[in-house]
């Protein structure tokens, strides 16, 4: 059975159980963005740990958090010009290995400033590998089932706080903040014997891609009023989120009473919530629509995001299910969020879209981490973290901007589907 869609597949009824190939795609996929995550995510609760290390100020641990998503971002928007032209399985092969590469000299980086250094390195890769995930799903998976796809895939960011963070943490405690990337280098290669093994070709795409030069293809890319509306919905949803989540470990241990060791509660509960909500919620979108599903989970996260960055010490207990509740909030409303996005492009400028989406991501990641770190204060002595209720009430404004701007989203078919309907008969571009 192919996994290129055909006018057949679509036209089925909707159900969510997943063909045996298609399964097997989401899992080597969810396997490939579990890593990316791990390795981006281990980065915040090992915050406290690089403070204390390297003697660092919150600031300039901003800077190694930022050092990834700028990297990302640049590497997003020029990998942009050419993903459509060459084989999702190709390329996704090349960015995972070097994404393996550069999270492999994070775990030899001897000194703060080549940390830095290796952490653009990986964000390089690690930002592209995230595009060609959502290319891959984008022209695989039939609407129908996109939701649920999605939610497969990101469940990965809840099994990386359920297994990866705390295995993580484990490894910093014992033998250093060197370890967890040592780990996470090899198991790469692992994955990437796997997904070189059991992958397809998937090139129904290049077709058209390559009648079309890379400047004016991203010309007419970027000049779509949807395709700039998407980008700015993930840019303000990124900002929202990268105000807080860099630095919620170290405001709870600083702030709230944790212990170090604590962090990996916070992730292993969290992560645990999340393995359900997110498919649970994945669902619900298929069923009952992406866009209030979204408009439902992102005014609910904003409430959490401002009672979390006001915490002075509280109980573990009470710490422990506001941060849960958080995580599943956040994590849920990115699920109707992505498949939303993915449907707001043709196939023949998915690759692109999402790796230019990946860039939006990563730039506003690394420009909120560093915009926050800027604004907090590291209290002399105590180390408390200050004014991080300004940035709680920021992200949860921020939130709210996004819902009024989720509004303005259409389907690609809607927007423009006469134009659709002629490149597909001209090109034999598939319409998703």
């Amino acid at each position: 059975m192919s996994l290129v869609q055909t006018p057949e597949v679509r036209s089925q009824p909707r159900k969510t159980r997943f063909p045996r190939e298609e399964l097997v795609l989401l899992l080597v996929l969810a396997a490939v963005q579990f890593t990316s995550i791990v390795d981006f995510v281990i980065m915040m609760p090992l915050g406290p740990q690089y403070m204390r290390v390297f003697g660092i100020t919150p600031e300039q641990f901003g800077h190694v958090v930022s050092a990834y998503g700028l990297s990302a971002g640049v590497a997003g928007f020029f990998a942009g010009l050419f993903l459509d032209r060459i084989d999702r399985k190709r390329a996704l092969l090349w960015v995972y290995t070097g994404f393996a590469i550069g999270t492999f000299l994070c775990a030899v980086a001897p000194r703060y400033e080549l940390l830095t250094l290796a952490r653009a390195v990986a964000g390089a890769f690690g930002g592209v590998t995230g595009a060609v995930i959502m290319a891959i799903i984008g022209d695989v998976i039939p609407e129908s089932r996109r939701g649920a796809a999605m939610g497969v895939v990101m469940s990965s960011f809840s099994l990386a706080s359920v297994f990866g963070v705390p295995a993580g943490l484990t490894l910093a405690n014992r033998f250093g903040w060197h370890a967890p990337f040592f780990m996470l280098a090899g198991l790469s290669l692992v994955i990437l014997a796997a997904a070189a093994m059991t992958l397809p070709k998937m090139d129904r795409h290049v077709a058209g891609a390559l009648r079309v030069e890379p400047w004016p293809f991203m010309r007419d890319l970027l000049s779509h009023p949807s395709h700039l509306v998407a980008l700015s919905f993930m840019a303000l949803l990124t900002f929202a989120s990268f105000f807080i989540n860099p630095y919620l470990s170290t405001f709870m241990v600083s702030n709230a009473g944790f212990r170090e060791s604590d962090l990996s509660w916070m992730y292993l509960l969290g992560g645990v919530a999340t393995i359900f909500t997110m498919n649970l919620i994945g669902r619900w979108a298929d069923r009952s629509g992406k866009r209030p599903v979204f408009v439902v989970m992102a005014l609910s996260s904003a409430l959490p995001a401002v009672i979390l960055t006001r915490l002075s010490v509280t109980p573990l207990a009470v710490s422990l299910s506001l941060t849960t509740f958080y995580m599943v909030c956040m994590s849920g409303r990115m699920v109707p969020a992505m498949a939303m996005l993915t449907s707001t492009v043709t196939s023949r400028f998915r690759g692109s879209f999402m790796s230019f989406n990946a860039a939006v991501q990563h730039l506003s990641a690394g420009v909120a981490s560093d915009l926050a770190g800027r604004v907090l204060l590291s209290e002399k002595g105590t180390g408390r973290l200050l004014r991080f209720e300004w940035l709680g009430v920021a992200s949860a404004v921020l939130t709210v901007v996004c819902v009024l701007v989720s509004l303005k989203l259409r389907p690609a078919a809607k927007v423009s589907s006469s134009e659709s309907a002629a490149l597909a008969a001209t090109e034999g571009i598939e319409i998703m």
